[in-house]
């Protein structure tokens, strides 16, 4: 914990916290980018990821909620499914390289439709139907358990392409989302024999002080614009690791 390359990321850590919260999201995407680059062990990159979440998107629903843009009814659609799902996915251990290369498309079509180079985005929004949250939630669920990300990169620019909630309705429901799946993938893994190691718990709260400011800010200071800007940033960074990593 104490080398060159440890002090580096223990710096670089806080700040990927920060950007993800102030989405609503908990950042796995971006802890695994960042361990992969400084070399973690496989058997401690996922595990960490998902407890790394559970701190950051915490904080992050805590202060979304507080503002008032906490929408219940359509975080219930997709948590129905997506809880079993990623408790099973986090009991499966696999080579996800072939789902990460397809999530990492998808992800570049995501950031296209949000960028209005393809399509356009409406500012109407729609009542999520009871059978497309369920299909959409365990989709994720599963796919979150098995790669130990908390899957709101992949619901939140569903909710807005589909136009079932603004940007910061968006952010409160991912990040119970997020917070619910990382859960359940945890206690999936805990249920194989993957136990969690002390260093983890230590990056776990070296994370939670970005994602307090991330949060904060995201949920009280920042415009749906600036929000919006964040995003894609984030889904850049994520589909760049994705494809190449």
């Amino acid at each position: 914990m104490l080398s060159t390359i440890s002090i580096w990321f223990i710096l670089i850590l806080p700040l990927v916290a920060f950007l993800y919260a102030s989405v609503g999201h908990g950042g796995a995407s971006g802890y695994l980018a960042l361990m992969v680059l400084f070399s973690f062990s496989p058997t401690l990159m996922k595990p960490t990821a998902l407890l790394l979440n559970l701190c950051v998107a915490g904080i992050a629903f805590y202060h979304y909620y507080k503002a008032g843009h906490f929408d219940k009814r359509l975080f219930l659609s997709f948590a129905a499914t997506s809880i079993p799902s990623a408790f099973v996915g986090g009991m499966i251990t696999i080579d996800a390289s072939i789902y990460k290369k397809i999530l990492g498309i998808l992800l570049v079509f995501a950031i296209l439709k949000m960028l209005n180079i393809i399509g356009k985005q409406g500012n109407k929004i729609k009542k999520v139907r009871l059978w497309q949250g369920l299909i959409v939630g365990g989709f994720i669920g599963f796919f979150s358990g098995l790669i130990g990300i908390g899957g709101g990169i992949i619901l939140t620019p569903i909710i807005l392409l589909l136009h079932w909630g603004n940007m910061k309705s968006a952010a409160a429901v991912s990040a119970l989302f997020i917070w619910v799946n990382s859960m359940a993938g945890i206690l999936g893994q805990i249920s194989s024999g993957v136990e969690l190691k002390t260093e983890s718990f230590m990056l776990a709260t070296i994370a939670f002080l970005g994602g307090f400011l991330g949060s904060y800010y995201g949920s009280k200071k920042f415009k749906n614009k600036v929000l919006s800007q964040l995003l894609v940033v984030i889904l850049i960074t994520a589909s760049i690791k994705l494809l190449l990593v």
